[in-house]
């Protein structure tokens, strides 16, 4: 038998629980609107709460999105969905959109969970950790991490032997292999897109070594390795768990490329390396850390001194193009480049290589729509009047935010959010504003007694 849909209605719609879509629910929260917020993850937060520190000014990146998200959590008009998707959506008229919400089971009732790790314990299957780049393993039956909103655990059905150990475990009875996915109608007046950016995969370009070499890591996994719920007590190489003595940053793997097919700069890949190559410093006082770069674009405030603390520090800049990564066998790695300056091919040897990945343009959001949502020529969404209204889209009532629609910083992206919130306000404002007078009638003259 078929489960019947469930209808819902709300003011707004927010896709996409990051940073930007956390500020702009918020905002049209506080305002008064009922607000749907829908995430595919089994956790809110998006990239920035799996952060270490944020550029420039080194503040905790968990420390400014965990009371947010709590928020977010505690307020009476958000409503939140995790691990769901959006399709499907329609526009019928103003103030006036249809979507197709899917919230696919967790297998664990999430009020119910106290978060105890009991069935972590007991669960034989290991798997890799999306949640931790895949540095190491978790279990089936899993919390996401351990800052994670909701703080409850997840079963991988997919990996799931469904032994029962997890659920005879549990101490409150939470975990349910019954649930079945539910499926919602809704019907909404706005619609904020905030489905954020996807990282570049170096697995396309195959000189650098990625997946093949151990030693050669991308730089999530380097902040992973950095960041305070980091999956090491230290950072530690991945091939043999040595303290590297030796660090290479490679610049614009994947940026201002167009053999690779992303011809753009990502604008955030000089300043977190530079961050990362600072923390590391710290962590590591006898290491050296060279950036291997074309060039450093350090256009923000505080961006430029933050480049030259750096280099006080210590961290030594070479402008170069990497040309190839070798390993040699104890699995240190040999970096071919040319020396732009001199115009010369030289090689160094390094015990880790951090790939500084570039930010493309999550495909998905145009997917969404049964209306066609008009994208730019790198492929994020249009922002059709970007000097005067840079929030709005080509569908009246649809408004971006952050890095779906261009890369940016985490500031840049709070102010993104800012204004499509402010937009989106503006729009469902229009529904109770007060109409102009009729044809013929005169603002002031009696129409009639």
């Amino acid at each position: 038998m078929k489960t019947q849909n469930k209808n819902i209605t709300y003011d707004a719609l927010v896709i996409g629980a990051g940073i930007a879509g956390g500020e702009a629910a918020l905002n049209l929260a506080n305002t008064g609107f009922k607000v749907l917020l829908v995430e595919k993850d089994d956790s809110v937060g998006g990239k920035m709460i799996l952060l270490s520190k944020v550029f420039p000014t080194l503040d905790c990146s968990a420390c400014i999105t965990t009371p947010k998200f709590s928020e977010i959590a505690r307020h009476p008009n958000i409503t939140l969905f995790t691990g769901s998707q959006v399709s499907n959506i329609k526009k019928h008229g103003e103030n006036n959109f249809t979507a197709t919400i899917h919230k696919k089971p967790r297998y664990v009732h999430v009020e119910d969970c106290t978060a105890c790790q009991k069935c972590e314990q007991v669960c034989p299957v290991n798997v890799k950790d999306q949640y931790q780049y895949n540095l190491v393993g978790r279990k089936a039956a899993y919390i996401p991490f351990s800052i994670c909103s909701p703080k409850a655990a997840v079963i991988d059905i997919d990996n799931c032997t469904l032994c029962g150990a997890c659920e005879r475990a549990c101490p409150t009875n939470c975990i349910d292999f019954t649930m079945e996915e539910e499926v919602y109608d809704l019907q909404v007046k706005t619609i904020v897109l905030s489905t954020g950016f996807k990282l570049f995969d170096p697995l396309k370009m195959p000189r650098y070594g990625y997946g093949v070499y151990k030693n050669v890591v991308t730089s999530m996994q380097m902040e992973r390795l950095i960041a305070p719920t980091r999956p090491f007590n230290n950072v530690l190489r991945p091939g043999d768990g040595k303290m590297p003595d030796k660090i290479a940053y490679v610049l614009c793997t994947g940026s201002r490329d167009v053999t690779v097919g992303n011809p753009i700069c990502s604008q955030i890949c000089c300043m977190y390396s530079i961050k990362q190559a600072q923390l590391l410093m710290g962590a590591l006082p006898m290491a050296d850390v060279t950036i291997y770069y074309l060039n450093i674009r350090s256009f923000g405030k505080g961006f430029e001194e933050f480049y030259e603390q750096a280099k006080g520090m210590g961290v030594n800049f070479v402008k170069g193009k990497i040309g190839k990564i070798t390993e040699k066998e104890n699995g240190s790695l040999i970096l071919r480049y040319e020396d732009i300056n001199s115009g010369k091919l030289k090689e160094a040897e390094h015990d880790l290589v951090v790939l500084s990945v570039g930010a493309l343009p999550n495909n998905e959001a145009k997917g969404l729509f049964a209306d066609n949502l008009q994208l730019d020529r790198f492929n994020f969404v249009d922002q059709v009047e970007l000097m005067t209204s840079p929030a709005k889209t080509n569908i009246d009532g649809v408004f971006v935010a952050g890095t779906a629609s261009a890369p940016m910083d985490i500031p840049d992206t709070i102010l993104s959010a800012g204004s499509a919130s402010s937009e989106a306000i503006s729009y469902l404002m229009k529904e109770n504003a007060p109409q102009p007078p009729k044809s013929g009638v005169k603002v002031g003259q009696f129409s009639g007694c």
